[in-house]
């Protein structure tokens, strides 16, 4: 486990890369060459070089034991983790801007839910959610969870495929719609570039986003455990100081905390 969660944070800066820069055979064939090329091509803020950093091994290992078998090609747990470390960096990037918000007391205009008070931290916040409402979250989660394992354009991420490709829910493909398994109907808008800002622009400029992409997911992925490090456990962060609200006697990492989760739904 702890080499897992090392691992998503690696600093392999080419995480995502779209179609014109890296080819299918390659991403499997020469994974781990392709990833360090891409990781020494990358530069941070003030341009200067990443390089490839990988303490554990990680991209060497065969997490599952399928490359051995042949049941997958070589470079599948690469994929993996290139695949894991995109999504967990936007996940991040999300709850780190929607802690700054929350935190600042911006919300809907309306209570969001009974029992919501002003002054709340986003985790006393989340506490303070019904068992029901919190249910409808993971339940969310978990149809798009599944919709981009199943039905993600193209070849699975493990066998060759891009990494943090994520089906349309505007336009779906055939295939979710021929076995009828597309919950969203009508839905407005996708998850990625939502109001196609993106689909003009070169492959260099999307090139360069998605390493920007990567790079901000990393940050996010350190600044939203800062802020609840230094929740739980007050001087943690020092920098975090007197900023966030100390909150050592709540089990942040609860997903039922506040609630009584299950005998809630089923009595």
């Amino acid at each position: 486990m702890n080499k897992l969660v090392l691992a998503l944070s690696l600093s392999t800066a080419s995480a995502f890369v779209g179609p014109s820069v890296v080819s299918t055979p390659t991403v499997v064939e020469g994974a781990k060459d392709e990833l360090v090329a891409l990781a020494e091509s990358n530069t941070d803020a003030l341009g200067s070089a990443i390089g490839f950093w990988d303490p554990l091994g990680a991209s060497d290992l065969d997490f599952f034991g399928l490359e051995l078998s042949g049941r997958l090609p070589a470079g599948a747990t690469v994929g993996y983790l290139r695949h894991a470390e995109i999504k967990h960096g936007r996940v991040a990037m999300a709850a780190f801007v929607g802690y700054c918000i929350q935190a600042n007391g911006i919300h809907f205009p309306w209570t969001p839910y009974p029992g919501f008070e002003e002054g709340l931290s986003p985790p006393e916040q989340w506490a303070a959610i019904p068992a029901a409402g919190k249910w409808q979250f993971l339940v969310f989660i978990g149809i798009l969870e599944a919709l981009g394992e199943s039905f993600a354009p193209g070849e699975h991420y493990m066998a060759g495929g891009r990494p943090g490709v994520f089906p349309s829910l505007k336009e779906p493909n055939e295939e979710m719609l021929s076995k009828g398994v597309y919950p969203f109907h009508g839905f407005p808008l996708d998850l990625y570039d939502p109001f196609g800002t993106f689909a003009n622009r070169s492959p260099e400029d999307k090139e360069r986003g998605l390493r920007v992409e990567v790079n901000n997911g990393r940050l996010a992925m350190l600044g939203i455990f800062s802020f609840i490090s230094e929740q739980k456990v007050p001087g943690a962060v020092p920098a975090l100081s007197g900023i966030v609200k100390p909150l050592p006697d709540l089990e942040i990492m609860g997903p039922f905390v506040g609630t009584d989760g299950l005998q809630h739904i089923f009595g």
